[in-house]
């Protein structure tokens, strides 16, 4: 499925709205994936640091490395509403294509370098916390180990930083 390059934001917008709630935003958690060892696997890390300074009562930012799931218990603590999970998604789409996938397709997703299946740590989080959970995917262009991120992914990056910035800050 071809998506419009910007279609990420509308869905983005749209999901915040639906949820949002007398107060603003949903209590909100982004959390970035992959690992900072192999090129555009770290585009989920990147994004995560580069928020790290909107951290409020409503959202949290974890750096879940290669293994969100030991992560978990600092979830169920927080609570959100929403989880949003940041990664470098082989989507057979051009490198840096950035796509939102619901909970319901994040079973066809190829992420390798993972502990554990993101579907199963999803399932797990809406079983648990009854939260929304989907993926903001990244299209890689490689992932070799002792490389540097690609200068697609790294616009995508700034692509995301620049209106989850805008999105965050407004509420």
């Amino acid at each position: 499925m071809k998506t419009l390059p910007e279609s990420w934001k509308i869905q983005l917008h749209q999901h915040l709205s639906r949820k949002n709630n007398r107060l603003g935003l949903p209590r909100t958690c982004l959390v970035g994936i992959g690992s900072d060892l192999r090129g555009d696997d770290s585009a989920g890390l990147l994004v995560a640091r580069g928020l790290q300074h909107l951290q409020s009562n409503n959202l949290l930012i974890i750096d879940g490395g290669p293994a969100p799931e030991n992560f978990s218990s600092r979830l169920k603590k927080f609570n959100p509403e929403l989880v949003i999970f940041i990664d470098a998604t082989h989507m057979d789409e051009p490198p840096g294509t950035i796509r939102w996938i619901p909970l319901e397709s994040i079973d066809g997703m190829s992420a390798s370098t993972h502990s554990l299946p993101l579907s199963m740590l999803a399932n797990f989080l809406v079983a648990e916390l009854g939260c929304d959970v989907t993926v903001l995917g990244i299209q890689p262009v490689q992932n070799e180990i002792d490389s540097s991120p690609s200068a697609s992914v790294q616009n995508a990056v700034e692509g995301i930083l620049a209106e989850l910035k805008k999105v965050f800050t407004q509420s």
